[in-house]
């Protein structure tokens, strides 16, 4: 949830069991307490129109014919984000997709006339559920990424997105728990029970999954967010998404965010960058990095990139390239473990104790795909942390930091000591893992050459 100090979300709320007992009241008021600072100008409304109040609903005609409930809303990515259509499951597990020209009425179900046509999904226009619900959001007014939790909904002239709630009554809300009822507890106890919530003109919606929605430019407030931030969005979008985003801010800044991305992502960034756009990014990123970029592209467009490049920027890469002669290949091990993302705590122990019994060491355990790609890792403290059926994929490190075989052996040396790792998995160009460096390996090797 961002910078949220609470750092719920959803997903593991769901999982939790919310038997609030008198005797955790107190506590739960408190936490409300500190909570509701955050956010003071706003109290929760309680006669809003939240999704979470109309999703699932039943939805009937004015004739009282059952049609389905509500699965998603369809909204026009504007500056008035109107709701242009329903999206209805059917008797027979069907999705249709209605205007909301054809609604009459909501409340305890949703009213469409009694004759409608079925519609479909246009230019501009996203799916609430799909691309805006649980998903991240820059908060313009706060200069942050937060996580909406539930979305709020007006009704005047037509039924519109009036905003995003990012706070914990959002989660209530959506699990059920009652925020009226913690609302009028709150109240009780004379503690100002705020939501969080943040109107459509201050949120920059991030989740473009389709191409040709456009981004409002509000290039003075993105600059102020942390460039981590930001890359840690943009490592969770794909890389078309990614482009259009870093079009907004201007070269320093998008190349500090660049430089936040792990390698695999950057690889697929500038593969698509134009010769002279490529060039000028590379030359605000820091040396260790672009060679490890520049590493991964052809070797003509490299070299197309190197000429483009400001002669001290590009002396200081050629002495890094020419340290790439020694190759990280020859400290290559293939003494690790792989499992899959569904595989549980259980299953990894059992593999551990019948598979690495002539290993050296054991740090960590790499996560692979069904296409062997590198996905995630698990540190093995991590691993005697958790449950001994939860899967791997729930806690498992998607943003890895990786090396290829053309990484000079003193750049992943930094990367070692930058990031306070003990191995680093090495992949090929199809993100396949090749085999892992051990930071004991690597720091004998660097003796061994200073001697």
């Amino acid at each position: 949830m961002g910078e949220d100090r609470i750092g719920l979300s959803v997903s593991s709320l769901s999982e939790m069991c919310f038997t609030i007992k008198l005797h955790a009241l107190k506590y739960v008021l408190k936490l409300f307490k500190n909570y509701s600072i955050l956010f003071p100008s706003f109290i929760y409304n309680k006669h809003m129109l939240y999704f979470s109040e109309i999703f699932n609903k039943k939805v009937y005609t004015v004739d009282n014919i059952y049609i389905g409930y509500l699965e998603d809303i369809i909204f026009l990515v504007a500056e008035n984000p109107i709701v242009t259509k329903f999206v209805i499951k059917d008797k027979a597990n069907q999705k249709l997709i209605i205007s909301t020209d054809y609604l009459k009425k909501i409340d305890k179900n949703l009213i469409v006339e009694k004759e409608f046509l079925v519609s479909y999904l246009e230019e501009n226009e996203l799916y609430l559920v799909k691309n805006l619900l649980d998903k991240q959001i820059i908060d313009l007014k706060g200069n942050k990424i937060v996580r909406v939790n539930d979305v709020a909904l007006q009704d005047k002239d037509r039924l519109s997105i009036a905003g995003v709630d990012v706070g914990i009554l959002g989660i209530f809300r959506r699990l059920r728990i009652g925020a009226e009822n913690f609302y009028k507890i709150a109240s009780f106890f004379n503690i100002r029970l705020a939501s969080q919530f943040l109107s459509w003109a201050d949120i920059q919606p991030l989740e473009l999954i389709r191409g040709n929605v456009k981004l409002r430019k509000k290039e003075e407030k993105l600059e102020k967010i942390r460039p981590e931030d930001l890359a840690d969005y943009l490592e969770k979008t794909n890389v078309i998404n990614a482009r259009k985003f870093l079009k907004i801010l201007d070269t320093e800044k998008a190349a500090e965010v660049i430089g936040n991305l792990n390698i695999n992502y950057q690889t697929a960034l500038f593969k698509h960058f134009q010769i002279g756009k490529a060039a000028k990014l590379i030359g605000f990123l820091d040396p260790d990095e672009a060679v490890d970029v520049l590493l991964t592209l052809t070797k003509k467009k490299r070299d197309e990139v190197m000429e483009k490049l400001e002669p001290q920027v590009e002396a200081k890469i050629v002495h890094l390239l020419e340290l790439s002669k020694e190759p990280i290949g020859a400290l290559l091990t293939t003494e690790y473990l792989t499992v899959g993302p569904e595989d549980t705590v259980r299953h990894v122990t059992e593999k551990i104790k019948n598979e690495t019994k002539d290993f050296s060491s054991l740090y960590t355990v790499y996560i692979v795909n069904k296409k062997n790609q590198l996905t995630g890792v698990v540190s093995l403290h991590e691993v005697l942390r958790e449950d001994l059926d939860m899967p791997l994929y729930k806690f498992m490190t998607q943003n890895l930091i990786v090396i290829h075989l053309t990484t000079p052996v003193e750049i992943a040396m930094k990367k070692f000591l930058k990031y306070h790792l003990t191995s680093l998995p090495v992949i090929n160009q199809d993100k396949r893992l090749e085999g892992i460096v051990n930071f004991d390996d690597i720091t004998n090797y660097v003796l061994n050459r200073i001697k």
